[in-house]
């Protein structure tokens, strides 16, 4: 294993709130000012279990731009429509990965039978040659494979023998691991990325640094492997993340992701006047979710700290 022990950075969680008056609080760990993004990983919400009967998930129609989507559920399931079409679920083991590119708009609502809401939504910032991409949808169902105690679903790149058939348009790797109580798991991995692991449960160790629930742990590119220990006396559940740096500066606001204060001006515009560039989502009662005022600021593009 490359000496990379003591270089393990832990990014706690901020609350935020999600959706309207009975809104989900989510726990975001990417962005934040120490990191923007590992890999092309730009997002990290983390949420529930939560009683879905009191507070669900109810996201109204709203736009995306310059990204992906993905979402990944520990337990609960999420009816999602988009304006390509799609109408699907989201369920606990499956991936949805939804291309925003130009522009998608997309609602999420927990199902009336769902009763703890559960996992995490994550996002890809797309490079700039393929910033404007078409719309997509993908879904995979990983099957699960077993390392030393750990059972891994990869949804996104290779690990541990497994690879997700999914297309991305930078290298990516992505992954829940679920160690059994006192469970250690040494796993190889692409020296030229860089990784977090998102803890939801469990007392774990990202090599010798303990993370707490919520917490992400953030590894350097170099390492060849990744070792990950549940301390604890039930299971523990985490998900792993990892890419190549993303050397472009972006700008994130709201839904989307450009290259400069423009490009969200722009964004934000369309949505506003119910341009084609996000099309309709059909099959939602309500109305869409409109934009939030722009900041009295220009917005400044955002890259992670040099590299040491």
């Amino acid at each position: 294993m490359s000496n990379v022990e003591s270089e393990v950075e832990v990014l706690s969680a901020r609350d935020v709130p999600l959706g309207g008056p009975r809104a989900l609080l989510v726990r975001r760990t990417l962005p934040q000012r120490a990191r923007t993004l590992i890999g092309a990983w730009c997002f990290a919400d983390h949420y529930g279990p939560v009683d879905a009967t009191v507070t669900g998930m109810d996201v109204p129609p709203h736009p995306h731009t310059g990204l992906q989507t993905v979402s990944w559920l520990f337990s609960g399931e999420i009816e999602h429509r988009d304006t390509l079409g799609t109408h699907a679920l989201v369920r606990p083991g499956e991936m949805n990965l939804m291309t925003g590119g130009y522009g998608i708009a997309h609602s999420e609502v927990s199902t009336p039978d769902t009763t703890v809401i559960h996992g995490v939504q994550l996002w890809v910032a797309l490079p700039e040659e393929h910033r404007d991409t078409a719309r997509d949808f993908q879904h995979h169902v990983p099957e699960p494979v077993r390392v030393d105690g750990a059972e891994i679903k990869v949804f996104l790149g290779s690990l541990a023998g497994s690879t997700s058939p999914v297309r991305t348009f930078t290298p990516l790797l992505g992954a829940e691991i679920t160690l059994d109580p006192g469970a250690s798991v040494t796993l190889a991995v692409d020296t030229a990325f860089e990784h977090g692991l998102l803890v939801d449960s469990g007392d774990v160790r990202l090599l010798d640094t303990a993370l707490r629930p919520a917490e992400l742990g953030y590894v350097p590119c170099g390492a060849d492997t990744v070792m990950v220990v549940n301390d604890s006396d039930v299971p523990a559940r985490t998900i792993l993340l990892g890419g190549p740096p993303f050397e472009e500066e972006i700008v994130m606001w709201w839904n989307f992701i450009g290259r400069s204060h423009e490009d969200i001006v722009k964004a934000r515009e369309d949505w506003q006047a119910g341009s084609d560039r996000f099309g309709e989502v059909e099959g939602h009662p309500g109305n869409r979710l409109p934009a939030p005022a722009l900041p009295n600021a220009v917005i400044t593009p955002r890259g992670n700290p040099p590299r040491r």
